[in-house]
């Protein structure tokens, strides 16, 4: 019955989610092409393929190296990745080129769903983290294709909702074939809400398994030497609205003691970049746009205003903030940094990344930041002392060494499966 609820709110929704669509994206071909896909007119697949679905830029960047290693695992196999955002599929695009294709995920609706499935005739579907979508796993489970919840986490949080609503969230659970959980927190939550105890493992997180080739260490080594080699150089990486004012309040109490100091700063949405732009010259503050191909040499700060940079900007700067923990967002992935050896901090609200950052704790390799003052001291400190900034790296990188190798096991158990 609540199924059924559900479906029915979101087919009265959906004109609405459309117009709106129309109207913000008049004269866009991409926006155009996205809400016909999103209704399940995507091109027909002759062979069936592996549908990874993200659901948007973080999800896609940790499904990167899974993609990968499905590409040489299964070469003869199509993959197909969806996400629910332009930026999610820009960056899958920007990652694998023709390697793969693309679509739009529909929209939850039975008619989307089964559209979408009868076109792309999927032999597995590959889910990233938690996205418990009802039609879509209901539907794919109907045609009696494996379903993959990979790099599964599950916070307290969003537990004690889906504990609210058992009689939606328990068919959905059974009708997953693999729960391959981060953590042993994440996989006893899947099981408290409902999970098969066969069917749920912790084999840890594939985020560990970071990729830096030696064409990003060569564009991070080029780019550094613009910054200057021996200015200290900070980045506060995938900001959201309410932290980018406390990062450049930071800033500004760490010139004070650093006046050459640079701070290389990344909103996580490519539609905030001129607005945080116009933020930085409002405040007084100069600034170069990586976007324009202006030099950083003499700027106080760097907009990192393109796609798909994040992981080669942190290797051209000493310190790494991670963002979307200033405010109750929950964090984002601090192991790009770590895998670089860069002193990693953060803001106190890490809960989607509890588990990482429980392990980066443990080694002594993040520093947690209340506020704008505590990460400048932070900051400040870091700076004026290297030892304690190496060692912090170090410490960091050590526990992206001690988990890798989680990819292969998550890559064999799908494989298996299928």
């Amino acid at each position: 019955m609540l199924h059924f609820l559900y479906s029915l709110v979101f087919r009265l929704a959906l004109p609405f989610v459309l117009l709106r669509m129309w109207w913000s994206g008049r004269g866009n071909q991409e926006a155009r092409l996205g809400w016909q896909q999103r209704l399940g007119f995507v091109p027909r697949s002759e062979n069936p393929v592996i549908w990874v679905h993200a659901v948007s830029v973080g999800e896609t960047i940790a499904a990167a190296p899974l993609v990968k290693a499905l590409l040489q695992r299964v070469p003869d196999t199509p993959i197909l990745m969806t996400a629910m955002t332009q930026t999610g599929l820009a960056r899958a695009r920007a990652m694998f080129g023709d390697q793969v294709r693309y679509a739009y995920s529909p929209y939850d609706t039975p008619g989307a769903v089964k559209r979408f499935l009868g076109r792309v005739r999927p032999s597995a579907l590959v889910i990233m983290e938690t996205e418990l979508w009802p039609n879509m796993i209901s539907l794919t489970h109907d045609r009696n294709v494996p379903i993959f919840l990979v790099n599964a986490r599950l916070s307290e949080r969003s537990a004690q909702g889906y504990e609210r609503i058992p009689s939606l969230v328990t068919p959905l659970l059974a009708s997953i074939t693999w729960i391959a959980a981060q953590a042993e927190e994440d996989a006893g939550r899947f099981l408290r809400i409902g999970a098969h105890p066969e069917t749920v493992s912790v084999t840890g997180s594939i985020k560990f398994d970071v990729d830096i080739t030696d064409d990003i260490r060569t564009c991070a080594k080029a780019l550094r030497s613009l910054f200057g080699v021996d200015r200290p150089v900070w980045i506060a990486a995938s900001t959201h609205r309410g932290e980018d004012e406390q990062i450049l309040a930071a800033h500004r109490q760490v010139l004070a003691d650093h006046p050459g100091c640079l701070l290389v700063i990344v909103p996580r949405h490519p539609e905030r970049f001129d607005s945080v732009a116009r933020l930085i010259a409002d405040q007084g503050l100069s600034l170069s746009r990586r976007s324009k191909g202006e030099s950083p040499a003499q700027v106080q700060v760097y907009l990192g205003d393109t796609m798909g940079e994040l992981l080669m900007l942190y290797g051209a700067t000493d310190i790494a903030f991670v963002a979307g923990s200033l405010i109750e967002r929950g964090g984002h992935n601090p192991l790009e940094p770590a895998a670089w050896g860069v002193p990693v901090l953060t803001g106190p609200h890490v809960f989607n990344f509890e588990t990482i950052y429980g392990s980066l704790q443990a080694r002594n390799g993040v520093y947690v930041t209340n506020d704008s003052h505590d990460l400048a001291q932070h900051l400040h400190q870091l700076i004026v002392d290297s030892d304690r900034a190496a060692q912090a790296g170090a410490n960091a990188l050590a526990v992206v060494e001690a988990n890798r190798g989680v990819l292969g096991k998550v890559v064999e158990g799908i494989v298996a499966r299928v």
